[in-house]
């Protein structure tokens, strides 16, 4: 995402908008089902479904074109590292799930834009402009809103999705150092397939035997996030980053109406001025980013 042009050359902005809004959707679905499961079954088998499902969808499209050389690396300390940041996110994001509604806390966990500009700072030694440092505090303060005391998410939950917001931001930075060593697809098969067996070695110790229909909604909810991995690839192929940028603030849209559909989760006014203030804390910093 760092290039100032669409990865295969080819300027299609319309199609990769679509991509960008389809690939929210799928999140979005993905959360909502996720849920869901957690609230039937041990949030650790939850999440071992999601990568499990995930990294065999990855080996069946990717081992036939260019076998185990999709596992080399440059860099497996930092890949594993990577790797790690995201299981962090699906883990206390997916938890998180249990107690707030599904828009507030997808609101929350897009706190990382801003969170990748603070932490740039001490990690990568990047100089952070002063309109950036006040899209940070903008960030903070509509989560600030979103959780205003007094208000229904004013609990030690909301920890929950900033915790996952956090891991998603050393994830993103660990991307960006990444990016200069191994193609994506190594370090997206790489995580998928650490995560897979981190979460193995734990799944015997919370396994509950999960009913056939439960267990084909498992399978949806890999299929769904491998779904919406595949659709950003060849939206970023089409298009340039920054146009496609703001169009991931859909799966806050998308988050909101199935919470309504099938939880009958509506925000209040402020959580809504909250939302929107971290959105556009996260345009800001991802906008100013892409100035420099």
């Amino acid at each position: 995402m760092s290039s100032s042009t669409p990865l295969s050359g080819v300027n299609q902005p319309l199609r990769g908008i679509v991509l960008v809004v389809c690939a929210t959707f799928m999140f979005a679905s993905h959360d909502a089902l996720s849920k869901f499961l957690g609230g039937l079954y041990p949030i650790v088998m939850v999440v071992w479904a999601r990568y499990v499902v995930h990294t065999l969808l990855m080996a069946g499209i990717f081992l036939p074109r260019s076998g185990l050389n999709v596992l080399r690396t440059r860099r497996p300390l930092l890949q594993t590292l990577r790797a790690l940041s995201l299981l962090s996110t699906s883990l206390l994001f997916t938890s998180g799930l249990q107690y707030l509604p599904l828009a507030e806390a997808t609101a929350v966990n897009f706190l990382a834009p801003v969170l990748v500009t603070a932490l740039s700072v001490p990690l990568l030694k990047e100089r952070v402009t002063v309109a950036q440092w006040v899209a940070v505090v903008l960030g903070f303060l509509g989560v600030l809103i979103v959780v205003h005391p007094g208000g229904a998410l004013f609990t030690p939950a909301i920890l929950y999705p900033f915790g996952s917001a956090l891991g998603f931001s050393f994830y993103q930075l660990l991307t960006r150092i990444l990016a200069a060593h191994d193609s994506p697809t190594t370090s997206n098969f790489y995580a998928g397939l650490c995560n897979t067996l981190a979460m193995s070695a734990l799944v015997p110790f919370f396994w509950e035997t999960p009913r056939w229909d439960h267990a084909l909604l498992m399978l949806a909810l890999g299929g769904f996030g491998m779904t919406a991995h595949l659709l950003l690839t060849q939206a970023f192929r089409l298009a340039a980053p920054a146009l496609l940028a703001p169009f991931s603030y859909c799966q806050i849209i998308f988050a909101g109406l199935l919470g309504l559909v099938f939880y009958g989760q509506t925000p209040d006014t402020l959580s809504l001025i909250g939302i929107c203030v971290i959105c556009l804390s996260g345009l800001g910093a991802a906008w100013m980013q892409r100035r420099r």
